[in-house]
């Protein structure tokens, strides 16, 4: 054999093991780029949130009234709101606290506070008691909208015992209007929303409601370790959620049965999600229930058609009633029709709108149900967190029981919060761990607030955990891409 041709097959294996090499660099790293994406270390278009709240002067801490009793209340968070009560043209913040149950009265010394903007320094002032906002109750939600029409942001607070709605008096401070409007509510509130069910040119409100309970029940005992732990819900009877509607007058009627969103079986309601699933131009109602099936209510001209089970929304793919926890709808494909999320103890569940009344389960075909399945969900919501056009999702997490893994020895009790980034072809990506340090710590989420509190063109974050400090996020970067003022 000549030596030119030992050199050239000499070559050309040299070149075939080149691109062998190469192959298998590619595979490996196009491995990793997955395994990474899938663990939320996906390319976030550099958009980082960034802890600010120590510098922001919001200086907030949740308190659930941990007892040794254990009672299931204790277990929830509470709520905030960006709202712009003074009409400054800036966010301003209103947080809900909980309480202490052991002791003889309802009403404890930490209240909820209001924080006005300080003129978009990236700073809050704490003016609760000039606004004279502090309900003391033991809080759990928050709606935010002008009830009476008279140009200035009013509050509706849900608690474990009586609600409270503060009518807003344009001069910086607000009255409590709860007995004049007819919306007290006593019991255990939970979410709550103001829409116009009616399109009569007034904001209505709807009241979910979870469970009939008392301090004075007896406590549940865990039978293998015999310590009392929180009960289940199922352990209490549900309770029915309310609608009053708005009489133009300051007051406001309960019109629950006639409007057909009474529910002769009621169900243990958390979340709430308003929009026109049927663009029909009324705004319908989704609840989250928990151990229940979910309630959606079809708005027809402002009378409702419970249509839960015949739109496939009332349980998961596989029929299945889950611990529902929140909810948001939006058009996350862009194809006229909303489309709904709901956050739970199991998976977290999308619902395809298919725009015939009818919604397909596709959480694991977007990439949102499996991801999920070892956190506890709660707040969420659909936002574009980089202007990018995409519908983005943020969901708080954290457990209700403080298990201990016995792999880890760890308690499961605070968990990691999430961000998915729209894909743009009806996926989603998670993006938590390249969205900022605050993604790689772990909270007791329970709710969040959303809107842009510097006036930058993003929209920032503020999370909710329960029995711990709230978390402002600044959203730097999302406004890289083009917005509007």
């Amino acid at each position: 054999m000549s030596y030119y041709y030992t050199v050239e097959i000499k070559q050309v294996l040299d070149r075939t093991a080149g691109m062998i090499l190469f192959c298998i660099c590619f595979c490996l790293v196009l491995s990793v780029l997955t395994l990474l994406s899938q663990l939320g270390y996906a390319d976030n278009r550099s958009v980082v949130f960034t802890d600010v709240t120590q510098d922001s002067g919001i200086k907030f801490k949740h308190y659930n009234g941990k007892s040794q009793r254990r009672h299931i209340v204790e277990t929830m968070g509470a709520g905030a709101a960006f709202l712009d009560y003074d009409n400054d043209g800036f966010l301003d913040l209103y947080v809900v606290n909980g309480g202490f149950l052991e002791r003889k009265k309802s009403r404890v010394t930490y209240g909820n506070m209001l924080y006005r903007n300080n003129n978009g320094n990236g700073t809050f002032s704490d003016v609760t008691k000039k606004a004279r906002v502090g309900d003391s109750h033991y809080g759990m939600g928050i709606a935010v909208g002008d009830y009476n029409n008279d140009g200035f942001v009013d509050i509706y607070v849900t608690n474990y015992g009586p609600n409270v709605l503060y009518q807003n008096q344009g001069d910086g401070s607000f009255i409590d209007v709860t007995k004049k409007a007819k919306v007290g509510n006593e019991g255990w509130s939970t979410g709550c929303a103001f829409l116009d069910f009616d399109l009569d040119g007034d904001l209505d409100l709807y009241v979910v409601n979870y469970v009939e309970y008392s301090t004075s029940m007896k406590p549940c005992i865990n039978l293998k370790t015999g310590v009392i732990e929180y009960c289940h819900p199922r352990t209490f009877r549900p309770a029915k959620d309310v609608l009053y509607q708005n009489n133009g007058d300051g007051t406001f009627t309960d019109a629950t049965k006639r409007s057909g969103v009474y529910n002769a079986i009621p169900c243990r309601g958390l979340g709430i999600g308003v929009g026109d699933c049927d663009n029909n131009g009324y705004p319908d109602i989704y609840i989250a229930n928990d151990t229940d099936r979910n309630c959606f209510y079809l708005n027809n001209g402002g009378i409702f058609d419970d249509i839960s089970f015949s739109s496939g929304t009332a349980f998961n793919k596989d029929g299945i009633p889950e611990g529902g926890m929140g909810v948001d709808i939006a058009d996350y494909n862009k194809d006229g029709w909303l489309d709904i999320f709901v956050t739970n103890t199991e998976t977290n569940t999308l619902y395809k709108s298919l725009g015939d009344g009818t919604f397909t389960d596709i959480s694991d075909e977007a990439s949102l149900g499996g991801v999920s399945a070892s956190l506890v969900g709660f707040g969420t919501k659909f936002f574009d967190y980089d202007n990018d056009g995409e519908l983005d999702i943020f969901v708080a997490n954290g457990d209700v029981q403080e298990f201990i893994d016995p792999n880890t020895r760890k308690s499961t009790y605070p968990q990691r919060d999430q961000l998915y980034r729209g894909n743009g072809d009806g996926t989603y990506t998670e993006v938590s761990a390249s969205s900022g340090k605050y993604f790689s710590d772990k909270y007791v989420g329970r709710g969040a607030a959303f809107g842009d509190y510097d006036n930058d063109g993003d929209v920032d974050l503020l999370v909710f955990n329960c029995n711990q400090s709230v978390t402002l996020l600044r959203n730097d970067g999302g406004n890289a891409n083009n917005w509007l003022a």
